[in-house]
């Protein structure tokens, strides 16, 4: 546990600046570019395109290394109320949620000032939540996630999403998050991030 949300720290924030390079290849890459993750460190890697494509094939590296998919799906129908959030006892309303293949189950973390900090998931409480959506059963392990934010007036809204976003979210809080309550740049912050994660997704039924 603890290795784990100490390489999950060290690469939130990891994306590369103008002029980087592929870490599989040296090529140059942009800002704007695709990542792979190491299944058995965690870690998250700047890839150039060519190299992505590669490790989209499965079995590529001896499934080591995971490409993190592109799609972002927003999904109205999730059953989430909040006796269910509060069963799961994270202690504020906003997480993500994957499959870790190495523990063999699924893992929680929620963005804090310090990073992204883990949340014992009660099995009682998470199976209930797999049971009442089936959709889980369709995210990608070690890649993809169920993020979710609870809304100011009551309920969830729930995406499934690339890790690498969630990692983009846990930046934001860690470098601009002051006091107890966060303040207005961060909020301002966090909402601009809800927002660009909304209009990039497809709604499913």
């Amino acid at each position: 546990m603890a290795a784990e949300l100490g390489a999950l720290r060290r690469f939130v924030g990891r994306a590369a600046a103008p002029g980087e390079q592929c870490e599989m290849c040296i090529a140059p890459i942009g800002a704007e570019h695709p990542h792979l993750v190491n299944v058995e460190t965690r870690r998250l890697l700047c890839a150039c395109r060519p190299c992505y494509l590669l490790f989209m094939q499965r079995g590529a590296a001896r499934g080591k290394l995971r490409a993190v998919p592109e799609r972002y799906r927003f999904a109205p129908s999730f059953r989430l109320d909040e006796d269910s959030w509060a069963a799961l006892q994270i202690p504020v309303r906003m997480a993500f949620f994957f499959q870790n293949s190495a523990a063999g189950r699924f893992v929680a973390f929620y963005p804090s000032p310090a990073g992204a900090t883990e949340s014992l998931l009660g099995l009682a409480a998470w199976q209930d939540v797999l049971d009442a959506n089936s959709v889980l059963a369709e995210l990608a392990p070690d890649v993809e996630t169920l993020l979710v934010r609870g809304r100011k007036s009551g309920g969830f809204d729930c995406f499934l999403t690339p890790i690498d976003a969630c990692y983009e979210l846990v930046g934001r809080v860690r470098q601009t998050w002051r006091g107890f309550e966060g303040g207005e740049e961060a909020w301002r912050q966090i909402d601009a991030f809800f927002e660009a994660i909304r209009s990039r997704s497809e709604e499913m039924a």
